[in-house]
């Protein structure tokens, strides 16, 4: 186990990924926030 390895958290830095060992903002980016969708404009 180690930088090659991605169930840790040395390996998911290493791949670029996350998860339950590296969480990352992966949730946030996913859901746009309520403000930020445009309105149609009559």
């Amino acid at each position: 186990m180690g930088s090659g390895d991605v169930r840790t958290r040395r390996g998911k830095i290493k791949n670029g990924s996350y998860g339950n060992t590296r969480p990352g903002r992966a949730k946030k980016a996913a859901t746009p926030a309520r403000g930020a969708v445009k309105q149609k404009s009559r």
